[in-house]
């Protein structure tokens, strides 16, 4: 069965996730996250997009990306494809890193931004990664 087609438009505001295969983790260490932060940033110098908010948890990430000239489906397919790449090759795996592409809610309000937004920033607090200031 074809996956649906996702909605696109210049502006289009997405909250975007990516979990690791079968729920493993996708960043072992400050290196990885760091690695995947530097091949977010190339991307966004080679496809610009905005990005108001990300969170890195040990095995998913989130996004909340704003796109401009370039479709999301771009931007992801590139970020994960160099990232899996790196991952593979630095702790000699094989195979998917990540479990069934990505996924993207639109989103549609100020509410809804706000919402995700604050999901995103206070994820790694609730999940007991980091302590409150």
């Amino acid at each position: 069965m074809a996956r649906k087609k996702r909605i696109w438009y210049p502006g289009a505001t997405f909250h975007v996730t990516c979990r690791g295969n079968r729920r493993f983790a996708i960043f072992h260490d400050d290196v990885d996250r760091q690695k995947y932060l530097h091949f977010l940033k190339d991307v966004k110098a080679k496809s610009p997009f905005k990005l108001h908010a990300y969170c890195l948890m040990t095995n998913h990430i989130h996004l909340l990306l704003e796109t401009l000239d370039n479709p999301l489906n771009q931007i992801m397919k590139i970020l994960n494809q160099r990232y899996a790449i790196y991952f593979n090759h630095r702790y000699d795996y094989t195979g998917h890193v990540f479990q069934g592409g990505y996924g993207a809610k639109i989103i549609d309000s100020i509410n809804y931004f706000l919402k995700a937004s604050r999901y995103i920033h206070l994820n790694l607090l609730e999940a007991i990664m980091v302590s409150p200031a």
